[in-house]
Order: structure tokens, then C-alpha cells, then sequence
């Protein structure tokens, strides 16, 4: 599966579950909540990378990264935003930058 049919599902599983009054800012902090899961779960003494539990629901460090793309899915999804040809066209650009983008940290 592609990058955008995988924003396209996203999308489309939001609006199916009624997700679509959210404002932008409000999407961007869905965004940022699931950003802040990571970290929590990579703080965990024994880090879960990617578990599941008994009902079924996946947990760990890889299913948060999962949510932060579903829910990047669904805000270029309401706007239209071709996420591929941008993730291509930062990844290019990416690779024209000196090495640590010439900072020394």
C-alpha cells in the first residue's frame, strides 16, 4: 500500500467514525497527544516496542508512531495534501543539507 492509500484510509476511517468537526489546531493536537504517548511508553523502564493486549488493542512505541501517521493521514486527507509527493520532496531536499544541517549538537 502507498503512502497516500494509506492517508486516503485514514481519512476516510475518520469521517466513518464521525471525526469531522475537529478544527485543524484541534487535529494538530491529536497529533501531538500521540507524539507524547511515544515518549511516555519510551520511558518505561522495559520499553514495549510493539505488543498487543488481551482485547486485542495494540500498544508499544510502534503503535503510537502508527496513530501520529493515521493522524497526519487525516488532516492531509481533509485538506487534499498529496503526503507522498511531500514526504519525496522533503526527502530531497533533506539530502541536500550538510551533516547535522551544520549545526555542531
Amino acid at each position: 500500500m502507498r503512502l497516500n492509500e494509506m492517508m486516503q484510509r485514514a481519512y476516510d476511517n475518520a469521517v466513518n467514525k464521525g471525526f469531522t468537526d475537529e478544527t485543524d489546531l484541534e487535529i494538530m493536537a491529536l497529533i501531538h497527544s500521540e507524539v507524547s504517548e511515544a515518549t511516555e511508553d519510551l520511558r518505561e523502564l522495559e520499553i514495549q516496542w510493539s505488543a498487543t493486549r488481551e482485547d486485542g488493542k495494540p500498544i508499544g512505541v510502534a503503535s503510537e508512531i502508527a496513530d501520529i501517521i493515521i493522524r497526519c493521514g487525516h488532516f492531509c486527507g481533509k485538506h487534499g495534501i498529496d503526503l507522498e509527493a511531500e514526504v519525496l520532496r522533503k526527502l530531497a531536499y533533506n539530502e541536500t543539507r550538510p551533516h547535522k544541517h551544520g549545526k555542531r549538537i
